[in-house]
């Protein structure tokens, strides 16, 4: 999907003390609605933390979030996603044992019947479900398969199926192809696509600088807890940008 340039979430002088360790240092940054933006930095850059303070995992120092322009002060990610901020951390957060749509409606479970007397609505939830696999292009659409006998990408789609249900705006992604081979990330870079291509937002954290090439539109790097560069991802290959995560300065 295009970006429309207006920010749907903004992060103004965001900063994270943890005692005398400051993890996090004014950091501003706009995501624009519809876009995929790239979160990049060594390790200890402040990735991680910005993300805990965005997805309402864990509260700000100083400083501020805006969301759609109102500001907002999430209290954790159950609240973060019920506002429409989903976060997919890279352990998925996922049952194995249970279903496909067990894991999609896990805690917003449907249900049927009269007044108190209610009972699981077990064929809408597959019906949905195996719907929002299909709106993500995935080849797994039978939503009552276990995870256990999924694939690492494939788990992926049942994460990001689950975002969908919350009918999340935001949708950020942590280290989504960490530890994946090569045809399962391009199964994930697939899925981002097609999720971008809902209209929703993407905000992505990795390491993996062909990944962040592949998908983005933007990136921010951060470097010892400050922004240090945003820009376009047009025009940059995944060499050039290793250099600037790794020297915190613009490709020449």
């Amino acid at each position: 999907m295009t970006p429309t340039g207006e920010p749907i979430l903004s992060v103004r002088r965001l900063a994270k003390r943890y005692g005398a360790v400051q993890a996090l240092a004014g950091v501003d940054l706009d995501v624009q609605a519809g876009e995929v933006l790239a979160i990049c930095g060594d390790n200890g850059a402040g990735k991680s933390t910005l993300i805990k303070l965005i997805s309402g995992a864990d509260v700000p120092s100083e400083g501020e979030i805006h969301l759609r322009g109102e500001p907002v002060r999430f209290v954790s990610p159950q609240d973060a996603l019920t506002r429409g901020v989903a976060t997919i951390y890279q352990d998925l957060a996922l049952a194995p044992r249970l279903a496909i749509y067990q894991n999609v409606f896990m805690g917003a479970e449907l249900t049927r019947g009269l007044g108190p007397l209610r009972v699981l609505d077990k064929r809408t939830m597959i019906d949905q479900a195996s719907g929002y696999m299909v709106q993500l292009g995935s080849a797994v659409t039978d939503a009552t398969r276990p995870v256990a006998s999924l694939s690492g990408g494939q788990r992926q789609s049942v994460a990001i199926g689950r975002a969908l249900r919350w009918n999340a705006d935001v949708v950020i992604m942590d280290e989504p192809t960490a530890a994946l081979g090569v045809r399962e990330t391009a199964q994930v870079l697939d899925l981002i696509r097609a999720l971008n291509g809902t209209g929703k937002t993407v905000v992505l954290i990795s390491h993996n600088m062909a990944d962040v090439v592949a998908v983005a539109h933007r990136v921010a790097i951060l470097r010892q807890g400050r922004k240090v560069i945003e820009r376009p991802v047009s025009g940059l290959d995944a060499d050039m940008l290793s250099h600037m995560v790794m020297t915190g300065r613009e490709a020449a």
